[in-house]
C-alpha cells in the first residue's frame, strides 16, 4: 500500500490533467493494474492521524519553540460531480457566493530554527467538511445540508490534538472567520499565544471598568492609532487584548484596513506585521495544492475516494516540501523544472514522429 501511496503521490507531481487510476497504470506500463490503484483508493478513508503519522519524522527534526500554527480552508470546487456528503454547497468568501465542491479545512505548521535558511511549513492536521445534517429552508422550502460539527469546533480539536502530541508552537494564526470569543479564551486557556484578525464590527472597550459597564464600542467606530498596539478588552472576553490598526495598499491602487488582537501583550507593530505574515504561507499550501499537487483532478465520485485523493495530494504537497528543503527551490519552480522536463520528452517525440514521416515520404 506505501509503495502504491508512493507512485501515486509521484503521479500527482508529474500530471497536468485528469488523474485517474487508469492513467498511473497506463505510466507504469500495466505494471501495476488500475484495479491495485483504485482499491487503495477505496480502502479505508484516510484521516488526520495518518497524515501525523507521514509528516511528525519531519516536524520533528525542524520543529522550534517559536513555530506557528495556523488554520485556513479552502474549497476545490466539483461543479458537474455528483452531490454527496462531501461534494455539497460551500459559501466561498473570495466570490462571495456559495460553490460546489469539497471544503478543506487544514491546521497548517510554519517553523524555522535559528540555524535553517528556509522555513518549514508543512499541515499537520486536516478535515473534510461533511454536509451529513439534512433539513429544510424556512425561507425557501428548499432541502439544504449542514455539518454537525462547526469549523470553529474542528479548529479547537486540532489544537487539543496538537498539544497532545507536544507539537512545539508559540503562536494561533487566523484569519477573522476563526476569531469567535471561544477560540480567542481556548487558545489563551491552553496558554499559547494568538494572533487574529477580527472583523470591524466586533464590541471592544478600553479598560476593564468598561467591560463591567457594558460600555462597547465597534471597533471601525473605536479611536485607535494606525500601527500602535492598544490594549483593549473585546466584548465576553474576560481578559485584556492587544489591537492594532494595520492600514495598507491592495494591489488595485485601494487603502485596506485590517485589525487584529493577541493576547501576547509585549507584541510591537513590528512584531504584529512580521508574525501574521507567516498566515500568508498557507494561502501558498492551498496553492501548490490545486496547481502542483492535482487536488482537484481526480474524477472520483464517492466521499472515501475523494478523501483519499486528498490525503494523497497532501502527502504529495510534504514531498515537495522536502525536495524545497534540500534543493533550496519553492515548490512553484519545482514544479515548472517537472514541467519544462515533460515537454522535452514530447518535444523530443514529436522530433522522433516527424523523421520518421519524412523518411517515408522520401522514399
Amino acid at each position: 500500500m506505501e509503495k502504491l501511496l508512493d507512485y501515486y503521490t509521484d503521479y500527482l507531481h508529474a500530471s497536468f490533467g485528469q488523474t485517474t487510476a487508469t492513467g498511473l497504470s497506463r505510466l507504469l506500463d500495466k505494471e501495476i493494474s488500475h484495479d491495485k490503484i483504485t482499491r487503495m483508493l477505496s480502502s479505508t478513508e484516510k484521516k488526520s492521524k495518518d497524515l501525523w503519522l507521514n509528516v511528525k519524522p519531519l516536524v520533528r527534526k525542524h520543529e522550534s519553540d517559536d513555530g506557528c500554527l495556523i488554520f485556513d480552508d479552502s474549497i476545490i470546487e466539483k461543479n458537474y460531480t455528483d452531490e454527496n456528503d462531501l461534494i455539497c454547497w460551500h459559501y466561498d468568501h473570495s466570490k462571495g457566493r456559495s460553490v460546489k465542491g469539497i471544503n478543506l479545512l487544514t491546521a497548517f505548521y510554519h517553523t524555522q530554527g535559528k540555524e535553517e535558511e528556509i522555513p518549514l511549513r508543512v499541515p499537520v492536521a486536516f478535515e473534510t467538511i461533511k454536509k451529513t445534517v439534512k433539513y429544510q429552508d424556512k425561507k425557501t422550502g428548499k432541502e439544504k445540508r449542514k455539518s454537525d460539527e462547526s469549523k470553529n469546533e474542528m479548529m479547537r480539536n486540532m489544537i487539543q490534538e496538537a498539544l497532545n502530541k507536544e507539537l512545539k508552537f508559540r503562536y494561533v494564526l487566523a484569519d477573522s472567520w476563526f476569531s469567535s470569543k471561544e477560540n480567542i479564551s481556548f487558545v489563551h486557556e491552553a496558554k499559547k499565544f494568538f494572533i487574529f484578525d477580527i472583523k470591524h464590527n466586533r464590541l471592544v472597550t478600553k479598560s476593564a471598568s468598561g467591560q463591567n459597564n457594558r460600555s462597547f464600542e465597534k471597533i471601525s467606530d473605536f479611536d485607535i492609532p494606525e500601527h500602535t498596539p492598544l490594549k483593549v478588552w473585546l466584548k465576553d472576553v474576560s481578559f485584556c487584548v492587544l489591537l492594532i490598526k494595520q492600514v495598507f495598499r491592495n494591489k488595485d491602487g485601494s487603502i485596506g484596513v485590517r485589525y487584529l488582537v493577541s493576547n501576547d501583550l509585549s507584541l510591537t507593530n513590528d512584531d504584529f506585521e512580521t508574525i501574521y505574515k507567516k498566515r500568508w504561507s498557507v494561502e501558498e499550501y492551498h496553492k501548490s495544492l490545486k496547481q502542483n499537487n492535482a487536488i482537484g483532478k481526480s474524477p472520483a465520485r464517492t466521499v472515501t475516494t475523494q478523501t483519499n485523493h486528498i490525503f494523497a495530494s497532501m502527502i504529495a504537497y510534504v514531498k515537495l516540501e522536502k525536495y524545497k528543503l534540500s534543493k533550496k527551490l519553492s515548490q512553484f519552480t519545482i514544479k515548472t523544472k517537472i514541467y519544462y522536463e515533460a515537454m522535452k520528452g514530447a518535444f523530443a517525440e514529436v522530433q522522433k514522429m516527424k523523421n520518421e514521416l519524412n523518411a517515408l515520404c522520401s522514399a
